[in-house]
């Protein structure tokens, strides 16, 4: 084994990652028998929107969610969803799916020729509002996991939410720096939905 193959190894525990706080869901199932997990959709996700610093987000991921709360929870009331990790403002990391298994983040979707990119997909959420900026530490947090998940797994792809579900999802939207993630994660331009990377 080498060095980076070792590394990549004590950075997980199956499919969790070891630096992550990890918060199981009930809302994840099985991926397809034949899922390549080759792709990253990034997302940016806020309760109530805008608002930073809760744990509104974990509940909402755990079923947990107090309705009743704020009044923004009545428009989404019942939902059950998921994402294999979160990452807050502060650059904390909080993992709810194991990696093996289908997280539910994407919805209906549709990218690279193939639809449901939950079954191939790792979901990743921003604690962000969608056109507004992310934070230094949530950059440093997501340039620590990819690494560790290209490492484990065949990632080809990475895009945002609004890349798969055009018209539908708008985050994690501008504010998000694709052009800086690039330069800094060593993954070829088209790795990256088309658009977002600035040519010279």
């Amino acid at each position: 084994m080498s060095e980076s193959q070792a590394t990549a190894s004590s950075a997980w525990k199956g499919g969790w990652y070891r630096f992550a706080r990890w918060l199981p869901s009930p809302n994840f199932g099985t991926r397809p028998a034949q899922a390549q997990i080759d792709l990253i959709v990034l997302h940016s996700i806020s309760l109530p929107p805008g608002v930073y610093g809760g744990e509104q987000v974990q509940q909402l991921f755990t079923n947990l969610l107090d309705w009743n709360q704020h009044p923004y929870f009545e428009h989404i009331r019942g939902l059950n969803v998921s994402a294999h990790f979160y990452i807050q403002r502060g650059g904390e990391v909080w993992q709810f799916v194991s990696c093996g298994d289908r997280a539910w983040h994407a919805g209906i979707s549709h990218y690279r020729g193939r639809d449901n990119c939950n079954d191939d997909s790792i979901g990743i959420e921003l604690e962000g509002l969608e056109g507004n900026s992310f934070e230094p530490a949530q950059y440093e947090a997501l340039l620590a996991l990819l690494p560790a998940l290209c490492q484990r797994y065949p990632i080809a792809d990475i895009a945002g939410h609004e890349h798969i579900a055009p018209g539908r999802k708008s985050d994690p939207g501008p504010g998000f720096d694709w052009e800086f993630l690039r330069q800094t994660i060593g993954l070829q331009d088209q790795c990256f939905p088309v658009g977002v990377i600035r040519t010279p």
